[in-house]
């Protein structure tokens, strides 16, 4: 029998789940055995869990899980140097090079685990079947909204935290916007992420050009990214990305005001924003790059936190049917994940 073994995120301000109390049911009736840690900060209560026919564990004690247990959690683990024996499907975000990620990696080589990476979970066609990329862009899209009317009071985006709904976060922007409606540019327009972004501003009835790969083909320069209020970039940093905001934007004339960096890879070689080199958080969203006229980037990296209810909905019935084969780790999605592990994972020492 298949056993799922749903932990508790460790993460600071991450309320999202992978599983809704009714697809744990759903499981369960097709003979798989679900246990579920208890969590405080969880979006959905663990007492639907329960009643959904899952068996409760305590917060964290995955480490004593039977070893044939399938561990399923979203964001990292806590930060540690013992080995991983277990089957864990999360977010890994080990096979780029990160060293936190090389270090994940040895701690499943070390234990003798797997890790199958939620982000290379893919069809036959090498499409992605479960991704928050359509929350991350509204949430970022919003939390740029914010930082815009910030400025317009002289100020500077004050820290966020989640809401309940998205009404409830159109509410809150309404009333900081007033009767502005500043022009947004959203690159990668037509991906999920873009389609995110492009959605909270039309939900804003904020005006909106929306760009794809058609129309940055010819690789720049971009003068109407700096024509825009808003500039949201939601396209993923690679060899060959043209750059979008060069470092020499903040002291061109421009009407742009806020860089919303939702693909928010700063770091990167590759990364089409240039005038900014860290990731932002809850407590300061935006870095200022720029004081006169003002310039702000926001790149939050959790994004899809913001909406922990809807986007956990979300996602969970994008990955639910995938779930369902855990039978058969060796197959589809699933055993295309394990290839990618097989290929990263540190090699045997002679």
């Amino acid at each position: 029998m298949t056993h799922l073994w749903i932990r508790a995120e460790s993460r600071p301000n991450e309320q999202r789940t992978a599983i809704l109390p009714e697809g744990v049911a759903q499981l369960i009736a097709q003979g798989m055995r679900v246990t579920v840690e208890e969590s405080p900060h969880r979006v959905i209560p663990t007492a639907d869990y329960a009643q959904a026919g899952a068996e409760i564990a305590a917060e964290g004690s995955w480490h004593d899980a039977p070893r044939d247990a399938i561990i399923l959690g979203l964001k990292e683990l806590p930060e540690a140097d013992t080995p991983l024996p277990h089957r864990h499907i999360m977010f890994g975000h080990a096979y780029k090079g990160q060293e936190s990620g090389q270090r994940l990696l040895r701690r499943f080589a070390a234990g003798g685990g797997t890790l199958y990476d939620l982000e290379y979970l893919e069809d036959a066609q090498g499409r992605r079947v479960a991704a928050f990329g359509y929350w991350a862009g509204y949430a970022g899209a919003a939390v740029s909204v914010l930082a815009y009317a910030a400025q317009a009071t002289g100020g500077i985006c004050p820290p966020v935290t989640t809401w309940a709904s998205s009404e409830a976060l159109l509410d809150d922007l309404r009333g900081a916007l007033g009767t502005a409606r500043p022009s947004a540019l959203v690159i990668g327009a037509l991906g999920r992420v873009g389609r995110g972004a492009s959605a909270l501003c039309a939900a804003l009835e904020l005006p909106v050009t929306g760009w794809d790969m058609a129309e940055t083909a010819h690789g720049g320069p971009f003068p109407e990214v700096l024509e825009h209020d808003l500039f949201f970039n939601c396209i993923l940093a690679r060899p060959g990305c043209p750059v979008f905001v060069p470092a020499s934007a903040p002291q061109m004339p421009r009407r742009l005001r806020v860089i919303g960096d939702i693909a928010c890879d700063p770091q990167s070689d590759f990364s089409p924003v240039k005038v900014y080199d860290r990731e932002t958080d809850w407590q300061s969203p935006v870095t200022r790059v720029f004081a006169d006229p003002p310039l702000d980037v926001m790149a939050i990296d959790n994004l899809p936190s913001l909406l922990p209810l809807e986007s956990a909905q979300d996602f969970a019935a994008q990955l639910l049917p995938h779930l369902k084969t855990l039978d058969d780790l060796d197959a589809g999605v699933w055993g295309r994940a394990r290839v990618y592990y097989e290929t990263h994972k540190p090699k045997e020492q002679p």
